[in-house]
């Protein structure tokens, strides 16, 4: 028979192992909330006033209009595809498989900017191309460069704050000039750029464009040692400014293109410049000087084109923090703004692509 004494330290035991169990449970329970409410508060959705992604998207949308399965800016491009040859003179500055003497596949787009993707190849200066390079080890390294100096603002709020004074006025379709104007006296950095977009004279190709990462990245090499750097895309391809004719031809940017293409191979030059000691790594509103070193990591050669609409990168989220090892972002806040808003979009666009495909079904 138990002792009462045996029974009682029997039930304390139990007792304990009981609060136990409670205890994993809660913890058990208490991590997933705790990361949804991680996501939530990284989201805005437990901050209202708080810049989040989906604003970021949200005022893209109400500059550019909604187009389901399209993106929420730079909606209108051409996909492209080909290769880029390292030469290896930039291993020294990464250890990044794409700048050893190899070759290294790459699914590309070149687009124009603005959420419309039925809007005329003219309709704005600013262009850009896009980037997946794929390593035979699997790294991966995607880039989204633009065709500008330099970028607007050097924040994500002054982002949006540029996209809320560019959203069209319903009496004219057009952006309101008053609303621009103050939105230029509350950043003053952004008026280089107005002043780039009066003076540019647009070329007559994507071919002989030359496109900027405008952000600024680190690179490390095998030893360690880490350096911060901006690459560009310089054409090889002679440039040409644009003609009436063809600023009055809506798809001329593309036709061009094709028409190149199938005469052979369009090429840049992958060129990374330095930043010097007080060159800023954290404002791409600002441009380096030009007598920063430079070392030209390799060519792309891109050798063939497809429609975006069932082209090899209309699935591919350009993120320009997926980088290969040897590569990582600086302190540039718009890096991290811009990632998480390509999220915002994709997530967007994909949605709609299978809400459309499940409707066609039926």
């Amino acid at each position: 028979m138990t002792s009462p004494r045996l029974s009682f330290c029997q039930m304390l035991k139990n007792a304990r192992q009981s609060r136990g169990f409670g205890l994993r449970v809660a913890i058990i329970v208490a991590i997933p909330l705790l990361i949804c409410v991680l996501f939530g508060w990284a989201w805005g959705a437990l901050t209202p006033d708080r810049l989040s992604p989906d604003k970021l998207v949200n005022v893209l949308e109400k500059t550019g209009g909604v187009h389901p399965g399209y993106r929420r800016n730079h909606a209108k491009g051409l996909c492209v595809a080909g290769y880029f040859e390292g030469n290896g003179r930039a291993s020294t500055l990464s250890k990044a498989d794409v700048f050893r003497v190899e070759r290294t596949p790459v699914i590309g787009r070149l687009a124009i900017a603005g959420g419309n993707p039925n809007a005329p190849d003219g309709a704005v200066p600013v262009r850009s191309m896009a980037l997946q390079f794929k390593s035979a080890s699997g790294q991966e390294w995607r880039t989204g460069m633009n065709a500008l100096p330099f970028f607007t603002v050097a924040t994500p709020q002054g982002f949006l704050d540029q996209q809320t004074a560019s959203i069209p006025d319903p009496a004219t379709g057009k952006p309101d000039p008053a609303k621009i104007q103050a939105f230029m006296t509350q950043h003053p950095e952004s008026k280089p750029f107005f002043a780039w977009v009066k003076s540019a004279v647009p070329t007559s190709s994507w071919a002989s464009d030359n496109y900027n990462s405008l952000n600024a990245f680190r690179v490390t090499n095998a030893q360690g040692e880490t350096r911060t750097v901006r690459w560009s895309m310089q054409a090889q391809t002679a440039s040409t400014p644009i003609t009436a004719e063809e600023k009055a031809d809506p798809l001329f940017l593309q036709k061009d293109l094709k028409q190149r293409l199938a005469q052979g191979p369009l090429k840049w030059d992958l060129v990374l410049t330095l930043a010097g000691k007080d060159d800023p790594t954290n404002d791409a509103s600002k441009a380096w000087p030009d007598d920063r070193q430079k070392v030209t990591a390799g060519t792309l050669v891109l050798t063939s084109s497809q429609d975006q609409a069932d082209g090899n990168c209309r699935d591919i989220n350009y993120d320009p923090l997926i980088l290969p090892d040897g590569i990582s972002g600086s302190d540039d806040p718009l890096l991290s703004a811009r990632s998480a808003a390509y999220s915002s979009s994709f997530n967007r666009r994909t949605h709609e692509e299978a809400q459309a495909k499940r409707g066609a079904a039926l």
